[in-house]
């Protein structure tokens, strides 16, 4: 376990995967910029919560700052920064990345075009992956999906099964459930399917998932969502992939089908436990006053929908909810269907 490992951002995600991989033994450098979270994982390593299990390890990690005196060249780099802050942390860590070294993109949202056009396509190895977890205290992560329940897809760009692939997968196997997939960009615009109908509207509706599948009102919008988002996939070429675990034979028939599948395999990976307790990110960065990736998720469908000429009014009106959010205009509830529904009405006017 002699390969030099970074974990650049550890939020959520990244504190979950920098806490597995340095209990398994690998020697990992967790880098981050929140200089709290920093200094409590300094003094105390990191305290991972699950469902039914906690883990406490001490961990090695680093301010964005002290990366440069530490002399370090990195073979592998889990990126899982938030989408909005993908280029400039590529730009950043590319000196620290071997020559032969990979990027390895553990984020929401269709990232990799700007990791590759910073990093180089030969560096950069596609993700997918569906993990669940919050932090709102330096040091202490509330993980949702326990690494049974986890699941990450990788993939080459050209579909091939590589050494570096059949590697960084054996890595990975100490966080969650792996799946090699040839159609690694397929996958991920399923994830994004499923990202549409969950992580901006339950946010917006200050909803857990839930509680939300029991308002038939949210669920109908969760499938306006996503139906929308298939369609545009679908015009710009991309091809579902079966993930989370899923069989492919899941992921054919109609649409209602798909979207049904992708919505409650979520609710199932988390547990009754799980669901009852987890807060999507964007629900989380609302709480913190912070901002979303909804513009790199709807925003992006209802971009690439324009391209194809395919209205996308239900992602548009997610955006424009969370916008407003953002900006302090309202609180996430879950009266603010109804300010949805407005939007998409003045848009068939």
């Amino acid at each position: 376990m002699d390969k030099q490992i970074a974990v650049l951002s550890t939020g959520a995600i990244g504190s979950s995967i920098g806490a597995d991989l340095t209990h398994a033994g690998y020697n990992v450098s967790l880098v981050d910029q929140w200089p709290a979270h920093v200094e409590a994982m300094k003094a105390n390593g990191l305290h991972v919560t699950m469902p039914d299990s906690e883990l406490k390890t001490p961990v090695t990690a680093y301010h964005l700052c002290e990366l440069s005196s530490a002399r370090k060249q990195f073979d592998i780099v889990f990126l899982a920064a938030k989408s909005h802050d993908t280029r400039w942390l590529c730009e950043f860590i590319k000196p620290y990345l071997k020559e032969d070294g990979v990027i390895v993109g553990t984020q929401n949202g269709m990232n990799n075009a700007d990791i590759v056009d910073i990093i180089g396509k030969p560096r950069v190895l596609g993700c997918v992956l569906e993990l669940s977890a919050e932090v709102f205290t330096p040091g202490k992560v509330q993980r949702n999906t326990d690494n049974a329940h986890t699941w990450i897809g990788l993939g080459e760009f050209d579909g091939t099964v590589t050494p570096r692939l059949t590697e960084v997968e054996r890595i990975l196997k100490h966080v969650a459930k792996i799946g090699i997939t040839d159609n690694i960009e397929g996958a991920k615009w399923t994830k994004l399917v499923n990202s549409s109908m969950i992580l901006a509207p339950f946010g917006a509706l200050g909803l857990q998932s839930w509680q939300a599948v029991e308002i038939p009102e949210v669920v109908s919008l969760c499938a306006r969502l996503a139906s929308e988002t298939m369609r545009v996939g679908a015009a710009h070429g991309y091809q579902l992939d079966a993930i989370f675990g899923l069989s492919p034979e899941e992921f054919m028939g109609p649409e209602e089908k798909i979207i049904d599948k992708l919505l409650y395999t979520i609710l199932g990976h988390m547990g009754k436990k799980g669901s009852r307790t987890a807060r999507g990110v964007v629900f989380q960065d609302l709480l913190k006053g912070r901002r979303t990736e909804t513009d790199f998720l709807n925003g992006h469908i209802a971009r690439k929908g324009r391209e194809k000429g395919i209205p996308t009014p239900a992602n548009d009106a997610i955006v424009e909810l969370v916008k407003r959010l953002e900006r302090g205009e309202g609180k996430p509830d879950k009266s603010n269907v109804a300010i949805i529904e407005d939007i998409m009405g003045r848009g068939k006017r």
